[in-house]
């Protein structure tokens, strides 16, 4: 454990399972060190176990199956700077096994299913957001999954993602209004009537008026921009790559997207891209693209999911730099 944290910053990061909240964990390790941040994964919060649920009728998503209380408790606590005695759920065993001692660290990260649901928890995040895969490309990438990984067939694949349906719709995707960012993964429009889905487009939705948040840009801040950087300085082999920059509204709010639709056949070009971007919050020329190039076989590395996931995770660095530069300002006073 590092030293005692003069001020604990709180990330949220949510989504359904398989939506890439692993990898982006491990772009965040990158950025702050695995030392200087503690990731507490929200499943343990849940307040029935795999028998339990099951006698109930309720899925995990269910907030009936999670102590909402003890979360919003623990994390206000670590979040103050104290330590917690946080359960554990058992995935394996699917039961709940006894409390660990977690102490504060300068970054704490809430990670799963409800980090957003909850509003007293979502008061205390000082950033958030949303990992959001289209109903198309995470039908497609658990059949792939499951049936080649896990023996199971067509029919169970479809019967599992339905089931869980009604719940994901109610409790889950519900809470990406409430994001700072999102990061939308959606089936490429480069290709008419794709059907593998290894190409796709990514969406970085930013809210406006976030403070001490300044949303990436393209080219030119407030317009709308549609560009193809494909040629003599970015090497693109079909179906290309198409990127879109511009003002829009979501769940209501003011936001401006930025989107990558294609992926990158050479990621060291990808130096290109990053001249063209605004407002990047990376500390030195070329930071985005090297962090990339770190970790080439990350899934969606190639890819605007892991463009992305560099991006928010640099805007959480500037945020987390902000914060604990206010609190040494005050201390020095």
């Amino acid at each position: 454990m590092t030293s005692q944290p003069e001020q604990v910053v709180l990330i949220g990061v949510a989504g359904d399972s398989g939506c890439g909240k692993s990898t982006f964990l491990r772009r965040l390790a990158d950025l702050f060190g695995s030392e200087f941040m503690t990731v507490i994964c929200l499943d343990d919060y849940h307040s029935l176990d795999r028998k339990q649920r099951k006698a109930a009728g309720v899925t995990a998503l269910n907030p009936e199956a999670n102590n909402f209380d003890l979360m919003y408790d623990q994390i206000k606590s670590l979040k103050a700077g104290s330590a917690v005695d946080k359960p554990i759920y058992n995935h394996e065993t699917g039961l709940i096994d006894p409390p660990e001692r977690i102490e504060p660290n300068h970054i704490v990260v809430i990670e799963g299913l409800h980090p957003l649901y909850d509003e007293r928890v979502r008061a205390l995040l000082d950033f958030s957001v949303y990992l959001d895969i289209s109903d198309d490309v995470k039908i497609s990438w658990k059949i792939q999954r499951d049936m080649a990984e896990r023996g199971h067939t067509y029919e169970d694949v479809l019967a599992s993602i339905n089931a869980r349906k009604p719940d994901f719709e109610a409790y889950i995707d519900v809470q990406k209004q409430y994001a700072d960012v999102v990061i939308q993964i959606l089936p490429t429009q480069l290709i008419p009537d794709d059907k593998e889905r290894k190409i796709l487009r990514v969406k970085m939705i930013q809210k406006a008026g976030v403070e001490g948040f300044q949303p990436v840009y393209l080219f030119d801040e407030g317009s709308t921009i549609d560009w193809v950087p494909c040629g003599r300085k970015l090497t693109c082999s079909y179906p290309g790559i198409r990127m879109h920059y511009g003002p829009d509204t979501y769940f209501g709010n003011d936001v401006s997207i930025l989107e990558l639709d294609g992926q990158f056949e050479r990621l060291e070009e990808l130096i290109y891209v990053e001249q063209h971007l605004s407002n990047t919050s990376t500390k030195a020329y070329g930071e985005m693209t090297e962090l990339l190039l770190k970790h080439r076989d990350y899934p969606g590395t190639k890819n605007g999911s892991g463009l992305f996931q560099v991006l928010v995770g640099l805007k959480m660095r500037e945020t987390y730099e902000q914060i604990t530069k206010k609190v040494a300002n005050r201390v020095a006073m």
